[in-house]
């Protein structure tokens, strides 16, 4: 099978030899759903199908589909795109079944009409397409929370989205607070898992929030011109300060203080009081 595919796929190199222009049309496909190719081919002059060859093939060395004069067939095809591929010759669409990661790249249409005899390429066209996979929404963290300055707090957060393709561009940070925003790039981290191909990634930040003052973030996953950003659910912080704390303790502190002798010396003043009272009174007992 591997030899019948390296026959066919030269037998089409030699029908782009032709010089048919192409331009690469761009498609664009869920992972695991149909992705819809089109030949672009709107065949104007009514040709009978039985008259044409279409070929469709993966890069150099890979075909997917053929139809010979109206039936498909089955000998040049390579392995993985059997029983995977339809034809809709209304339309000239390929559905490529179960769409994977591995089927992204581009693919040719060849259509080859025969012509007294010599078949001759008639229209030629190229895509390419993307494998889609939908990232998990990014989700905010909030790690070990440190004082740093009497003023702020600094805050070690991490925001992670999972299960993406194709490869992120960039994670950012939007910090927010009063009238002021700021957007912030952290530590990123992008990993590919083995089997699947599927995207992890994860971005670490260390900021200071000011006390006393409700700051909002939020963690941006972008993923291109053409498929956008992702955007976390926004985390709203508002670090209470320990100043008021501490200057309540500093400020009545010594003045319980001064309460506390004034009070012990008013005492001490009374109980002399008492004393010399009651040492009169007995002497006063005493001399009756």
């Amino acid at each position: 099978m591997k030899n019948s595919a390296c026959r066919g796929s030269g037998m089409l190199h030699d029908l782009w030899t032709k010089g048919i222009a192409a331009s690469v049309h761009q498609v664009k496909s869920f992972l695991n759903h149909t992705a819809y190719l089109s030949c672009f081919f709107t065949n104007s002059q009514k040709t009978d199908i039985e008259d044409l060859r279409v070929f469709w093939q993966k890069g150099t060395d890979e075909v997917v589909h053929e139809v010979y004069h109206g039936q498909e067939k089955h000998d040049n095809l390579s392995p993985k795109y059997i029983n995977r591929t339809k034809m809709d010759m209304d339309k000239w669409t390929l559905q490529l079944l179960n769409a994977g990661i591995v089927d992204e790249g581009q693919y040719t249409c060849i259509i080859q009409h025969r012509i007294k005899g010599s078949p001759q390429v008639i229209h030629k066209s190229e895509c390419f397409l993307h494998i889609i996979a939908n990232y998990s929404q990014p989700e905010i963290h909030i790690g070990e929370q440190m004082a740093a300055h009497r003023h702020n707090k600094h805050l070690n957060l991490s925001c992670s989205s999972s299960g993406g393709y194709p490869e992120p561009k960039q994670m950012t940070w939007l910090i927010s607070h009063e009238n002021t925003t700021r957007r912030l790039t952290g530590h990123t981290d992008v990993s590919q898992d083995a089997a699947t191909k599927l995207y992890n990634v994860t971005s670490k930040l260390n900021i200071p929030i000011p006390t006393n003052t409700f700051t909002n973030i939020s963690c941006l996953l972008h993923l291109g011109e053409q498929l956008g950003s992702l955007v976390s659910v926004p985390l709203g912080i508002e670090i209470q300060g320990e100043e008021m704390e501490q200057v309540k303790i500093n400020f009545f502190g010594p003045l319980i203080a001064v309460i506390i002798l004034i009070t012990l010396l008013v005492g001490f003043v009374i109980l002399k009081k008492n004393r010399n009272s009651l040492s009169t009174n007995q002497s006063v007992s005493l001399a009756v």
